[in-house]
């Protein structure tokens, strides 16, 4: 090779190139981000829009379809969905990777301004938002101390809650368990009977006396003032004072009405810490945008804002998502740094030259680092794909600078030459070969790194990850390599090409056994074919037995317990319930945190809860420091010891079912904090949605499909997204009884909203703040049917008029909330997954799904986790057969041939066998992660055989039959092939047996890799150059009848007639057959 031989002769020019990328990757490395995933986020817009008292029936019709109406024609939007309840319509647009967030969220703008004016008069207008309201927050932020609740929240929301919504990137703070500051106007219905004042004069004159309004300007000469009435009420307590109407001369005031309080809001949420009441916020992120970044952004204006802070004040931070991100990195960045000590011990034992062992070992951190300027400079963040790309390659990179090295030594060793001749020699000899297979490994990965969708968005990264390491580290093996063997490799002692030196001794054992069974399979090769087609039509029938699943459920030292209470129950008796659970979850082994929500979402009600429990760390410190404690080091330095949870996060939460078991009135759902593919509000791994016109029937035939669901063993927490219907009391209004009675049905519905609701009547402003004055009766006259029925409505003709003379009450039960997606009701069956895979369970929903007998136009579709499931199906197809085809390619142009690839690319099936059965014995699943596996070990079996079929093909050209040159080039290819085989296990087995966090879906590639590989090698070795001579008689066959084509074309030719057959113009003569000879393939 040009560029190796260049390498060799200068040296200085080398060094220099290699320092240079690996200066550049430092430097890169230093200014990459970290995160878990790669940018996956679909761009989110949420509208929400509010409407006091409207009905969820009456939000649907008048503000959420308009909505979803014009939202839906904009371009680019893959999902729309809606939840509509009392008062409240939110809308979540979700337009696919490639749009920009803000321009999405521009358009939703325009769209929204051209359908305002069709709205209810009272409307809010509607507030755009670039997050999810449906996602996890990223972190909780819990303040208490020993203060009023009230005061507490009005510091909180001051000193903390707005300066950290100005950091960028963060979405929404939500407040839970605050007390917020409220001016409450409680009034007597007696009184105002007595008085013969409706609430409604009462709260227009409340408004009409709380006022600051400009007078305009007055001119004084050069001089001009603006003139304002000052007309606010100074203080709470003179709200008092109020004058509402007058009798007989005498002011009717809001104190002979009632009374004035001034308090907190109705509480509709609770916070609570390790059993400790506090005021929470709770922070999530803007779609598209960094989690740790967001977190450290908040973490750091955190420390300032608490250096401010009175001493009683204390901050914790709990859902902290960037803590499992940081030890997940760290325990992937160990691992790499083990499989590459691994690899290169795997050279001194094989080579048993510790010069040759340090010259691979050096390819594999210069690979590494080099590759960190090309992430750079993609925009690539250091997360799970990226650094799991690096991790799978550092076995491989080190594989062209072991072949490489492994011939030279070669040379010196069995031909005697000097590094520097050998060196030129031997990488001239293997380098097309190296080129083929490092290219052939690379082309696999290309196709992955292009796949759709959300897929493709998450493995892009880690496609183009592996492949830059591995072009570099191709570099490498025709840049440093060849240059450092040339100067430092030691000559060994002797000549002769049958010499072998002591440090190859060991090898002799494993090379005379080689021999022994392949001389066997040449001699019977159909029953080698036999056994190899067996092996690879037995994919078929293992694959039955391995599940399929889109990702794996990490470890991550927390889960979160969903808790719906019964529909009905209050804030105090969920409150009760909740801190029961709460006592018997914390006794659990392993619990060290608990964190408590009830009514925590804009849109949930009292009967919401949500428990966050926090467990010990899986393992604490690195890998090095917990191989230090069992190397006895820790203890001997003084340093305390390392503790590790011997039980898994699993264990835990199935023991925390068993709790819940004894609360058969409550609906709970038990489910890691946050996955990828678990959407929606409740972010269940299964979810499946039924979509039809008609409420009654959604809620029928769900509930038939979740009673087939909860009889599917592995399916747990089963429930429907429709929310419970709540208990109303329905006004029913005699209009005929109103008329008469000069009631009018807008009067009716007011009063009661302003009496029993509560409503705004103005706002008190006290220096910069302003807070809300709620009107309302006293809390003794809105208890039951019974009491509201006894109240008064005004009257145009009678001023006052009970209710129970124009209206009648009953009590029903009406929507909570109405789920709509892509413009159509919907309601969720969904499900958590005790060992269930989620094809399994797609499987038999199915068949559960088809004996209910949906009517027409009720559809199903699965969402989450098995919608991601058939999304990778098919791109992984596509990506297979685009590598296969690659492969072939970049074969077919090293050889030259179209015949020798497929006896290379014939052994790829032979190994997947062999890789299901490494997932059965783990008992793991097939998912997206150990489908890469897959990839990864076709890439790794193609090599060992491109090495074989090469090295053959060149010995048969220097003159050797072909069972001499085949059990010639297997010898001098097996150590190679040994060492890069077992390089790259060594490699991959620190995370084919991590146990860190986040090791499960990484385990799960590796393990395919490392199992498969393992058990595959001997028969790939043995099968290889048995396919090789049936494809060789093939192609032999094809040019034999080939060769023959022209003698019977002559024969033909002559019998022709001779006035057929006419010379050419030129009169060159006709060229006889035997001169001409056949095309070579």
């Amino acid at each position: 090779m040009f560029l190796a031989e260049v390498c060799v002769r200068r040296p200085v020019f080398t060094t220099m190139l290699i320092m240079a990328l690996v200066v550049m990757g430092w430097f890169s490395y230093e200014r990459l981000g970290l995160d878990l995933l790669p940018k996956i986020d679909r761009p989110t817009i949420t509208i929400t829009t509010r409407l006091a008292g409207a009905s969820p029936e009456e939000m649907e019709t008048q503000i959420t379809k308009p909505i979803e109406e014009v939202v839906n024609t904009i371009n680019g939007l893959e999902e729309l969905r809606s939840s509509t309840s009392e008062g409240i319509s939110r809308v979540v647009a979700v337009f696919t990777l490639e749009r920009d967030p803000d321009v999405a969220a521009q358009d939703v703008r325009d769209k929204l301004s051209t359908i305002l004016a069709k709205f209810p008069n009272d409307t809010d207008p509607p507030i755009v938002e670039k997050f999810d309201p449906d996602s996890a927050p990223i972190l909780a932020i819990v303040v208490s101390a020993r203060r009023d609740q009230r005061e507490i929240t009005e510091f909180v929301d001051k000193r903390i809650k707005q300066p950290l919504e100005t950091i960028g990137g963060v979405g929404s703070i939500t407040f839970v368990g605050d007390r917020k500051r409220e001016i409450q106007v409680v009034l007597d219905p007696r009184k105002l009977a007595a008085y013969a004042v409706s609430i409604e004069q009462a709260k227009q004159a409340i408004a009409r006396q709380n006022l600051e309004i400009p007078g305009g300007r007055v001119s004084f000469g050069d001089t001009e003032k603006v003139l304002r009435t000052m007309a606010r009420v100074p203080r709470a307590e003179e709200f008092g004072a109020v004058i509402v109407s007058a009798k007989g001369g005498t002011p009717i005031r809001i104190r002979d009405l009632g009374e004035v309080v001034d308090g907190t809001e109705e509480p509709r949420t609770i916070s609570r810490f390790n059993g400790e009441n506090a005021i929470s916020l709770l922070v999530r992120k803007q779609s598209g945008t960094n989690t740790v970044k967001v977190v450290d952004a908040v973490k750091a204006r955190l420390a300032e804002i608490g250096r401010t802070l009175p001493p009683d004040y204390k901050i914790q931070t709990v859902r902290d998502q960037s803590r499992f991100i940081r030890r997940s990195f760290e325990e992937v960045q160990t691992h790499m740094i083990l499989g590459g000590f691994l690899a290169a011990l795997v050279v001194l034992l094989f080579i048993r030259n510790l010069r040759s062992a340090i010259i691979a070992a050096i390819s594999i951190p210069t690979s590494i680092i080099a590759t960190f300027t090309i992430m750079r400079a993609l925009d690539f963040t250091l997360n799970n794909m990226t650094m799991l790309g690096l991790s799978l390659s550092t076995g491989i990179v080190i594989d062209d600078a072991l072949v490489v090295l492994e011939n030279i030594y070669r040379y010196v060793e069995e031909e005697g030459r000097s590094p520097m001749e050998a060196t030129v020699e031997a990488t001239r000899e293997i380098g097309l070969a190296v080129m083929a297979t490092t290219l052939s490994l690379v082309v696999i990965f290309v196709p992955v790194a292009f796949m759709q969708g959300r897929i493709g968005r998450l493995f892009f990264s880690f496609g183009i990850t592996a492949a830059c390491a591995i072009l570099v580290s191709l570099l490498v093996a025709f840049t440093l390599t060849p240059m450092l063997c040339s100067r430092y490799l030691k000559v060994p002692g002797g000549t002769g090409s049958h010499h072998r030196s002591k440090e190859a001794r060991f090898f002799r054992v494993i090379e005379r056994g080689y021999d022994r069974l392949l001389r066997l399979s040449l001699r019977h090769r159909p029953v080698v074919l036999g056994l190899a087609v067996l092996t690879a039509v037995s994919t078929f029938w293992l694959y039955r037995y391995v599940g399929e699943e889109s990702f794996v459920d990490d470890d991550q030292s927390e889960f979160e317990i969903l808790v719906l209470a019964p529909e009905g129950s209050s804030l105090e008796r969920t409150d009760r319930i909740l801190r029961q659970i709460e006592g018997e979850i914390g006794k659990l082994n392993g619990v060290r945190a608990l964190f408590t929500t009830i009514g925590s979402g804009e849109q949930s009600s009292v009967t919401d809860a949500s428990l966050y429990v926090g467990l010990t760390p899986l393992r604490e410190g690195t890998e090095f420091e917990r191989i230090a404690q069992h190397l006895g080091l820790r203890r001997l330095f003084g340093y305390p010891p390392l503790h590790e949870r011997d039980f898994s996060q699993q264990d835990v939460m199935r023991e925390a079912r068993k709790i819940l078991a004894k609360y058969p009135d409550l609906t709970v759902s038990i489910q890691n904090l946050f996955a990828i593919g678990q959407t929606g509000a409740r972010r269940n791994p299964f979810q499946l949605i039924l979509r039809g016109p008609e409420l009654e029937a959604l809620d029928r035939y769900s509930q038939a499909i979740a009673a087939q669901a909860r009889t599917v063993p592995g399916m747990v927490d089963v429930d429907t997204t429709l929310a419970r219907r709540k208990p109303e009391i329905r006004v029913h209004i005699d209009r005929d009884k109103a008329a008469v009675l000069g009631v009018g049905v807008d009067a009716i519905a007011g009063s009661l909203r302003t009496m029993v609701g509560g409503e705004e009547a103005t706002k008190f402003k006290e220096a910069d703040d302003q807070y809300v004055v709620r009107l309302r009766l006293q809390e003794e006259f809105r208890k039951n049917a019974q009491v509201i029925s006894d109240l008064y409505a005004p009257s145009t003709r009678l001023g006052l008029v009970k209710l129970n003379n124009v209206v009648r009450l009953s009590e029903e039960k009406g929507p909570n909330q109405i789920d709509r997606l892509d413009r159509e009701r919907q309601v969720g069956i969904v499900a958590n997954l005790a060992g269930l895979p989620i094809g399994e369970a797609v499987r038999q929903m199915n068949a559960k799904v088809a004996a209910v007998r949906l009517p027409p136009g009720y559809t199903t579709k699965y969402l989450g986790r098995a919608q991601i499931l058939a999304e990778a199906r098919v791109n992984f197809l596509i990506a297979l057969g685009l590598s296969l085809i690659f492969i072939y390619m970049v074969l077919a142009a090293q050889f030259e041939s179209f015949v020798h690839p497929l006896t290379i690319m014939a052994s790829l099936p032979l190994s997947l066998p062999f890789g299901l059965i490494s997932l059965m014995v783990v008992g793991k699943t097939m998912n997206i992660y150990s489908a890469i596996g897959v990839l990864m070990l076709f890439g790794v079996v193609k090599k060992n055989a491109i090495l074989q079929v090469d090295y053959t093909n060149v010995l048969r050209q220097r003159g050797l039959t072909r069972s001499e040159a085949i059990i010639q080039a297997d010898h001098a290819r097996l150590r190679p092939i040994l060492m890069t085989t077992i390089s790259i296990i060594a490699g991959m087995l620190p995370i084919a047996l991590g146990k860190g966090d986040g090791s499960a879906s990484r385990a799960a590639m590796a393990t395919v890799v490392v199992g498969g590989q393992t058990l595959c090698l001997l028969l790939t070795l043995l099968v290889t150059p048995v396919l090789y001579t049936y494809f060789d008689d093939l192609q032999s066959l094809r040019i034999g009848k080939l060769a023959k084509l022209p003698d019977r074309f002559w024969e033909r030719l002559r019998r022709v007639p001779s006035r057929v057959a006419r010379p050419s113009a030129a009169g060159a003569p006709v060229c006889p057959p035997a001169e001409r000879t056949p095309a070579g393939d």
